[in-house]
């Protein structure tokens, strides 16, 4: 709190700041104003933590993988359709993706029409994403739930392996590819709006290059033949 009366002080003397130093000290004041609030028991939860003074927009997203609990950075829903990525939501925020399940689906009847099946991760198989799916005649790799027909369970293992397959292979390979090849596993950026743009422009390359060996490859086996 002295500090803080000190540099009061120090800014009447000399109130010019530039717009970076001024960021700086408004984010700085917040955090002293959460840590007070949590030290003095008014709040029992901060909202909007900020945990980095260069990048006070991140928050901690907790993962639960084994190497990394807590991750920093933006959160990003990616629908994939047949090996190309399209960013349904981010967000620097946690939140929780399998409630943009029909989301991602509405994104593909957008793009491309008729959605007759996908594959995602278990936090996705929730009920109200069972039911919608159901409704709207779309094969899942979800483990179906209570009795089914002898026949159905082996049609459906079946799909659900294949789906599996291309999520764990295409749709995961291709995460990797752009964490590695396009600098997204840690973006050298210095604010929020570079950082965003850094994030669409990494998958949207990633996505130029795949097309781009595609038609070359194309091009290659129609003068081939």
């Amino acid at each position: 709190m002295k500090l803080l009366e000190h540099l009061n002080s120090l800014q009447q003397k000399h109130p010019t700041l530039s717009v970076k130093q001024s960021t700086k000290m408004r984010s700085i004041l917040k955090v002293f104003e959460q840590q007070r609030g949590k030290l003095y028991g008014q709040v029992q939860k901060i909202k909007n933590r900020i945990v980095s003074l260069s990048k006070p927009y991140i928050r901690p997203i907790v993962r639960g993988k084994e190497t990394k609990t807590v991750e920093f950075g933006a959160k990003v829903n990616v629908l994939q359709v047949d090996g190309i990525n399209f960013i349904e939501h981010h967000s620097y925020d946690a939140f929780n993706e399998g409630t943009r399940l029909q989301s991602g689906i509405y994104l593909h009847r957008k793009l491309f029409g008729k959605c007759t099946h996908q594959s995602a991760d278990r936090i996705y198989a929730t009920n109200a994403n069972r039911k919608y799916c159901k409704q709207h005649n779309i094969a899942t790799n979800f483990i179906p739930k209570g009795k089914q027909k002898l026949h159905h369970l082996e049609q459906s293992a079946a799909l659900r392996k294949t789906l599996n397959i291309a999520r764990g292979t295409i749709l995961k390979g291709s995460f990797g590819n752009e964490k590695e090849n396009y600098f997204l596993k840690k973006i050298p950026a210095l604010n929020q709006t570079t950082e965003t743009s850094w994030i669409f422009f990494g998958i949207f390359t990633s996505n130029v290059v795949r097309m781009t060996a595609r038609i070359s490859t194309s091009q290659i086996n129609t003068s081939a033949a």
